[in-house]
């Protein structure tokens, strides 16, 4: 649950900076509008827009032997770009965002929107960790204490299993096995 938390306010937090910088183009009016655009723009990108992303590829991959290497790549520009502008279709739908123009207010934000995500996802990890942390001093402190971690022994034997499972799956299971 702190994960998905703390990667929402993360997101929601750059999320507003983006839409309200996407509020200096000309035909994009966006203004107290940012807050709640904000979290659709957040909620779809965090779970609508890999089902929409998925979907389109796999469409796409239909007709894959039939296109040139530069096809290819063009239709995967395509695929990024419908998402992208579905997910600004969202966010103009469902918020106060005003849009006018078809270049400045239909085609430029979804760009916007690619560039803003690239720029998440090269600094994802590291805002993602300081708003853990933040959350953290907020809540008190860690979730684990010395008594609920399991001992250097328990912790070994479990990653010479090699299961599959990652630490935190195996964290989860414990949990389920000791509540």
């Amino acid at each position: 649950m702190r994960k998905w938390i703390v990667r929402f306010v993360s997101l929601y937090v750059f999320d507003v900076v983006v839409l309200l910088l996407m509020g200096l183009l000309p035909g994009v009016r966006v203004g107290w509008a940012a807050l709640w655009g904000a979290v659709i723009l957040t909620a779809a990108t965090i779970w609508l827009k890999p089902l929409i992303t998925r979907m389109f590829r796999g469409m796409a991959a239909k007709s894959a032997d039939q296109r040139t290497k530069l096809g290819e790549k063009l239709v995967q520009f395509g695929v990024v770009f419908v998402v992208e502008l579905i997910v600004w279709l969202l966010v103009v739908w469902f918020s106060a965002v005003d849009v006018r123009g078809w270049f400045w207010g239909w085609v430029l934000p979804p760009i916007a929107l690619l560039i803003a995500w690239i720029i998440y996802d090269a600094i994802d990890d590291r805002v993602e960790a300081r708003a853990g942390a933040i959350y953290d001093r907020a809540t008190g402190g860690t979730v684990t204490d010395a008594a609920a971690a399991p001992s250097a022994t328990e912790q070994s034997g479990r990653r010479e299993l090699r299961d599959g499972l990652t630490e935190e799956q195996r964290r989860m299971l414990d949990e389920l096995g000791n509540g």
